[in-house]
This record gives C-alpha cells, sequence and structure tokens, in this order.
C-alpha cells in the first residue's frame, strides 16, 4: 500500500513536469521523468522543445548535475521510452546504459515505430518494467499526440469567445473583444499547442486577424493559418497575405473559384500564400476532405477560430474533439452580431463534454471538455 502510494506520488510529479513542454514539444507528445533512489528523487527532466532531447535523457542529465549515479534507481516517466534514432537518439538504450534498475511507465505510445517496442527492449536488457500507472493522466494530457499516433487523423479544438446570452461579436467597432485580456492570453495558449489555426472568410473579412500566437515560449515556431474561402474573396491587402511570407497561410478554396478569378489566385500566389483546392460539400469546403489533407501535411492539432457558422459545421458532422468557451459577464442583446446558438440549432441530439474544467480569467470563465470520453477507450 505504502509502495504504491509512493509510485503514484513520483508519477505525478513526472506528469506535473510534463506540462511545462506544452507549447513547444508539440507535434510531439509532453513527457516527464523522475529518477527515484533510496526514496529520494536524484534526477528530474521534461521535453523542453521540439527536436531537443527527451524527458528521459534530461533526467539522466540532472543525476549527472546532482552528482547522483542513476544505477539501480527507479525511473517513473508519463510515455514509453522511444527505441528509434529520429531528431534524438533511443531513449530505452540510454536507460539501459546507465544502470536504471526499474522504470514504470504511464501510457504506451501507440506511435508504429513504438507500439511496446521500447518496453520490450527494456525487458529484454533486464530491466523491470511497470505500465498503466495514472494511465488516464497520461492519455488526457497528451489526448492529440494519442490520437494521431493512432489513427493518422487530427486533434480539432473548437474555441470562441462569448456573452452571457450567447453573442459571439458585440456589434460595436470600438470594442473588437468580448473576452477580457487575460483570456485572449490564455487563448494563445491554445495557440501554441496547435500547427494549424483556422478561420472562415467571415471573419477575415470582418476582423482582419493576424491569427499568430503572439507569446515569447516559441518564437521559432510557425502556425499554419488556414483560411475557408470556397468563392476566394480574401482582401488581397488583408494581414494574412501580407505576412504569408513570414508564416504559412493556406486558403481552401474551390476549382471554380480559381479558374474565374486566376488574377486574385495568382496574386494570392505571389504574396506566399499556399492555395489548395477541395470540392465543396453543400456549397462549402469538405471538411473532411480538409482533415485528411491536413494529416497527411502532419498537422496533428487543429485549433478553429472560426465564427458560429464554421463552428456548427464541425459540430453537426462530429469531427470536434475538444472545445474552449470563454464567457464575459456581458449582455449583449440585438445589437451584438451572431449567435452562437445558430451553430448548434441544426445538432440533432445532445453532446455531453467529459473531462470538464473550469477556469476563471478576471470576470471571464473558461469552460473546456472533451467531445469523447478517452479514458473509456
Amino acid at each position: 500500500m505504502k509502495e504504491n502510494i509512493q509510485n503514484i506520488k513520483y508519477m505525478l510529479a513526472a506528469l506535473k513536469l510534463s506540462k511545462r513542454g506544452i507549447g513547444s514539444v508539440e507535434p510531439n507528445p509532453a513527457v516527464g521523468a523522475v529518477i527515484v533512489k533510496n526514496d529520494k528523487i536524484i534526477g528530474s527532466g521534461w521535453h523542453r522543445k521540439f527536436g531537443s532531447a527527451h524527458a528521459e535523457i534530461n533526467a539522466l542529465k540532472d543525476c549527472k548535475k546532482r552528482n547522483s549515479n542513476p544505477r539501480a534507481a527507479t525511473m517513473y516517466v508519463t510515455l514509453e521510452p522511444c527505441c528509434h534514432y529520429g531528431k534524438t537518439g533511443p531513449c530505452a538504450d540510454a536507460i539501459i546504459k546507465a544502470g536504471i534498475k526499474k522504470v514504470i511507465i504511464a501510457a504506451k505510445d501507440p506511435s508504429k515505430h513504438a507500439a511496446g517496442k521500447g518496453i520490450e527492449k527494456l525487458r529484454k536488457a533486464g530491466i523491470e518494467v511497470q505500465t498503466g500507472l495514472c494511465k488516464n493522466e497520461a492519455k488526457l494530457l497528451n489526448a492529440p499526440f494519442m490520437k494521431f499516433a493512432a489513427t493518422q487523423k487530427c486533434w480539432v479544438i473548437l474555441k470562441w469567445a462569448q456573452s452571457v446570452d450567447g453573442k459571439l461579436a458585440s456589434g460595436e467597432k470600438k470594442q473588437r473583444w468580448i473576452s477580457n485580456e487575460l483570456s485572449r492570453k490564455d487563448a494563445h495558449k491554445l495557440r501554441l499547442r496547435s500547427q494549424a489555426i483556422l478561420v472562415g472568410i467571415k471573419t477575415v473579412l470582418a476582423d482582419d486577424p493576424l491569427l499568430t500566437a503572439r507569446l515569447d515560449k516559441n518564437k521559432n515556431k510557425k502556425i499554419t493559418r488556414i483560411v475557408l474561402d470556397s468563392n476566394l474573396r480574401i482582401p488581397t491587402n488583408c494581414k494574412l497575405l501580407k505576412t504569408a511570407k513570414e508564416e504559412p497561410v493556406l486558403i481552401v478554396t474551390s476549382k471554380k473559384a480559381v479558374k474565374t478569378k486566376v488574377r486574385k489566385a495568382e496574386t494570392i500566389l505571389q504574396k506566399g500564400a499556399e492555395i489548395l483546392t477541395l470540392p465543396n460539400r453543400q456549397g462549402k469546403c469538405d471538411l473532411k476532405k480538409l482533415l485528411d489533407e491536413l494529416a497527411r501535411r502532419k498537422i496533428a492539432q487543429l485549433l478553429v477560430e472560426g465564427g458560429a457558422e464554421v463552428i456548427g459545421s464541425f459540430l453537426k458532422q462530429n469531427l470536434a474533439d475538444e472545445i474552449a468557451v470563454y464567457i464575459a459577464p456581458k449582455l449583449i442583446g440585438k445589437k451584438g452580431d451572431a449567435s452562437i446558438n445558430s451553430a448548434t440549432e441544426n445538432l440533432t441530439q445532445n453532446i455531453d463534454l467529459n473531462n470538464i474544467e473550469i477556469k476563471k480569467f478576471g470576470s471571464d470563465i473558461k469552460i473546456s471538455g472533451l467531445l469523447n470520453n478517452l479514458c473509456n477507450e
């Protein structure tokens, strides 16, 4: 009993460390590791940045910094150690070389290059391996990675801000945002998690957004900015096209629009943006085909910031995995623009959220949750 409590304590410490990588490691998973000897943590680490050393390596390096010998110690790690060569060497080899006696793993890695191979390699080397401790917590932490690794389909987050009466815009030009500054800062963390941000053309026409992650955590990260624009209405002087050579822009449109607006299409390309033509479905972009294409491009996590029409399309087609709603304590009434009710009026059944989180940002409240219960899968 006491041993199990201790094991949970150390795994929770590893999970806490892993969260520090969120926003910098994607599309890799956020992983944490602690090394324990004689009931004392002698090394700890987490995956800090995409392409850099993994959590296990950083934990072993930390042992060296502390002048601690990891031989015969126990390692707690939130995800199965890798056993392949990628941007870094295999963590399993480093664990074996360090003389670790026991490895306790929260969740297995469903990737084709892993899928139990790291665990098998450790066991063949004589290391005791246990799996499943705090598995649900680890799976939830890396839900987008888990989905993409297992299915090659991207994780879709729907994000919006609304008033108490469900309005998505104030209707006043002077007041651009409904949510407060703290909420907007948190929303930029969602952008950092993602490899792409998607809006509809109506959002571009109304707000002329830049759609970048304006936080200092990972300045070198390039996020693909996607616009659904079936009729190629995007203004050639908008902020997105002005910055297309600095950060990728993908305009999703139809072949018909490109053929009828050849010069505009050429201008868009000259500005550095990419045009993707896809079939329409009931007069709108075929979202399923778009998601297939994004997955082919290794975009594992997509943040949808579109208006009510775009949000409604993803919900109606059951294409979303997660929602994040920022609610401001305002009643806007008739002067406000589109209501979130228009996004949900065509839903034929209730959608229950799982793993709900409620956070307060000043006077705003954020409600987030998953549309599928991963812990039951």
